[in-house]
């Protein structure tokens, strides 16, 4: 595959992932959680087929490491998601995801004792500021979307800032996670693909906590409008059709992390 053609793919990917995200969103803000279970269904399954043989094939990191990061991951997988109940854009949710370079640096600094180039401070910064610029904007959409009584509009604001607080808080523990599982690679060699199943295969069972949640709405989405999936020509309620699209497009972009 010519390297034009990968990054066609890979924008159509990204591109489509985050269209069925908001698409699920706006109907059903509350979506997060029956969104990330089914991604992680989705690569423990594969996973399990594919890179454990079924379950014949051992780690080679440790189990016991794996529970530390898939803790952290299945966190900020989960408050990433459940941010989008707090009054978050589509938007905002995207260029804050990307800031992880920001909070890798702040991080690598404080823990790994890092040092870097005045060029790479620069371009933080500037990222920062971006971000930065995209939140104010967003925090006065918020208050224009909200020009009710004064009480409502400051409801409408606190809900927006707990969000924001739980996007840092996923930012920064996903950082923190990098940096763990760097000491790991660096230990055990790199095994992406085995850190890819276990981190999905591992929490499935904290899913449990979330069933009610997760059951509501397969129940909603099964009594959405019925539509016709392309090329295959079988009927599908929507909801379900935009989930499928988000998880499979979810995928190649969990193998390249």
């Amino acid at each position: 595959m010519g390297t034009a053609a990968a990054i066609v793919l890979v924008f159509v990917g990204c591109c489509s992932n985050v269209v069925s995200l908001e698409l699920l969103a706006r109907e059903f803000p509350g979506c997060g959680n029956i969104v990330t279970f089914a991604q992680f269904l989705f690569i423990a399954l594969e996973g399990f087929i594919f890179e454990t043989k079924c379950g014949r094939k051992k780690p080679t990191i440790p189990i016991r490491n794996y529970v530390i990061m898939v803790t952290m991951f299945f966190t900020v997988s989960v408050i990433n998601n459940y941010a989008l109940n707090f009054n978050i854009a589509m938007p905002l949710h995207m260029i804050f995801r990307s800031g992880s370079l920001i909070a890798n640096m702040i991080l690598g600094i404080i823990i790994l004792k890092k040092r870097y180039s005045a060029s790479k401070y620069l371009s933080i910064a500037l990222v920062s500021a971006g971000i930065f610029i995209c939140t104010i904007m967003s925090a006065k959409q918020v208050n224009v979307a909200n020009e009710g009584s004064e009480e409502e509009g400051f409801n409408a604001l606190m809900r927006w800032l707990i969000g924001i607080a739980m996007l840092t808080f996923a930012l920064l523990m996903s950082a923190r996670m990098g940096i763990f599982q760097e000491t790991l690679y660096k230990q055990y060699g790199k095994h992406s693909k085995e850190a890819l199943f276990y981190n999905h295969f591992l929490p499935l069972p904290g899913f449990l906590l979330l069933s009610t949640d997760i059951y509501h709405h397969c129940v909603h989405f099964s009594q959405s409008a019925p539509a016709v999936v392309p090329v295959v020509g079988l009927t599908m309620p929507i909801m379900w059709l935009y989930l499928l699209v988000n998880v499979i497009t979810q995928y190649p972009a969990q193998r390249k992390s």
